[in-house]
């Protein structure tokens, strides 16, 4: 018991870091959003953007006369 209260005493609070840990943690989620940006830029290539003709407001409805 006594050992551990001496290692504890020696850790200085100043200079905790996250340590492998915390860079496996970074890493991984760093990897995850490289992955999820492929697979967006995959997707948006596959989207067809190509806009359907706007309809003309005094075009005549078929099947109507005009008077």
């Amino acid at each position: 018991m006594m050992h551990t209260a001496t290692l504890a005493k020696e850790l200085d609070e100043n200079k905790v870091t996250p340590g492998v840990l915390g860079f496996l943690v970074f890493a991984a989620l760093a990897v995850g959003v490289w992955v999820l940006m492929k697979s967006l830029n995959r997707h948006m290539g596959r989207v067809n953007f190509e806009e359907a003709p706007a309809e003309r407001p005094d075009a005549a409805v078929p099947g109507t006369k005009k008077v």
